[in-house]
């Protein structure tokens, strides 16, 4: 099968080619190369025929996924059934750093300035109460800064970690006690094009990352068994050394609302036990280091929404592989990916069902639960049930 570069779509005559984006719905929402048409490879998954007969045979058809993966996939799938089938060399991801690097090329440090000064005003004035006072009553009820700390905001490259990084700014500019900051961005394999695009948003934005490499990726490469929970505990430790080398006492990590209770479904329907996504957690293996997780009371729905008012595009995944998991373009969703289905589906049945799974686990009434433990302390109720 034929291949052609990002940038050469640019010289094909439109009405000549099929542009033919295979990623999901919702991603290709969140931007796509003009005039492509979208057609989720769910689709040609579960019916291969049917899909390929939309297409045109006399045109040429050019695939795009995420990373190129995918789309070669259903490419070969196609060739077989006499179509002349062009992919796309490195995805829509490739267009996107394509795309950043022009704009950065192209705009005075003044509009650059303007800019940027535009993305924090939103979070101040539009998104004050969904984010702002969100961060602030997360970082206040969790007692998660205080005077003199020294903590890392620990930089991944998407949505949650950007926008933490830029909260984290604001109210260092206006908060009532001094603190530092230092913005740990790690760097453990990604893609090229990954990682270029993580340093133009940093720019775009105006965070000046501190960043350090490691080979994470190459070392969970061959690991069959839940690679994705090694690479994250490996990333965590990495960030928490990294972290109180620079004389830091606390990482930020950039979960919010959503994972929290995500997480108490998933622990809850998979693992039977109810558990959550704790605010802050002292480290077992650092001393004197903690995590913190600012973006707890802040929705996704609400990072999303500030994400594209300010046109801003991020990566989805970086990790280099996951390309055929379900938000890169694939067809294994995670379980991870089905709780957000299962929440948006409570979303449409009622408005308070996220908040009460959010505070089920700060409201548990021990008198009417089986057993409980603590370390290696555990409680039945019949422990004492003829002594009430």
């Amino acid at each position: 099968m034929k291949t052609i570069e990002v940038e050469e779509l640019e010289h094909l005559q439109a009405d000549s080619i099929q542009l033919i984006d295979v990623r999901s719905a919702e991603e290709v929402a969140r931007g796509a190369i003009p005039g492509a048409v979208n057609m989720p490879g769910s689709g040609f998954d579960q019916d291969f025929d049917k899909e390929a007969a939309k297409l045109d045979r006399d045109r040429p058809v050019y695939l795009i996924c995420h990373s190129g993966r995918k789309s070669a996939e259903i490419g070969e799938d196609l060739e077989e059934k006499g179509f002349d089938v062009i992919n796309v060399k490195g995805g829509y991801r490739a267009w996107l750093c394509m795309n950043l690097e022009r704009q950065q090329a192209r705009i005075t440090e003044e509009e650059r300035t303007i800019r940027r000064k535009e993305i924090e005003r939103s979070i101040i004035k539009k998104y004050r109460k969904s984010i702002w006072r969100g961060f602030t009553k997360g970082v206040t009820r969790y007692k998660l800064i205080e005077e003199g700390d020294k903590i890392a905001v620990c930089i991944s490259g998407g949505k949650d970690s950007m926008l933490m990084a830029k909260l984290f700014q604001e109210i260092q500019r206006h908060g009532k006690f001094h603190f530092d900051l230092v913005f740990l961005c790690m760097n453990p394999g990604y893609n090229e094009e990954n990682w270029k695009i993580i340093e133009n948003n940093a720019d775009i934005l105006g965070i000046p990352l501190t960043v350090f490499h490691s080979d994470i990726f190459d070392i969970v490469a061959d690991v069959d068994k839940n690679p994705c929970y090694l690479c994250a505990r490996m990333r965590r430790g990495f960030l928490y050394a990294h972290a109180k080398e620079l004389g830091c006492n606390k990482i930020a990590l950039g979960h919010h609302f959503d994972d929290v209770i995500e997480t108490i479904l998933m622990g809850m329907l998979y693992s039977g036990k109810v558990e959550t996504m704790m605010p802050k957690l002292h480290s077992q293996n650092f001393e004197g280091m903690e995590l913190i997780r600012p973006m707890y009371m802040i929705k996704e729905e609400d990072i999303k929404s500030w994400r594209d008012y300010n046109d801003l595009h991020f990566i989805q995944c970086a990790c280099r592989f996951t390309e055929h998991c379900a938000t890169c373009g694939g067809t294994q969703p995670s379980k991870r990916e089905e709780m957000k289905k299962l929440i948006a589906e409570f979303r449409k049945t009622s408005d308070v069902i996220d908040t009460n799974i959010f505070n089920s686990v700060q409201n548990i009434n021990l008198q009417t639960v089986i057993g409980y433990h603590k370390g290696d302390w555990s409680y039945n109720f019949l422990d004492d049930y003829n002594d009430k």
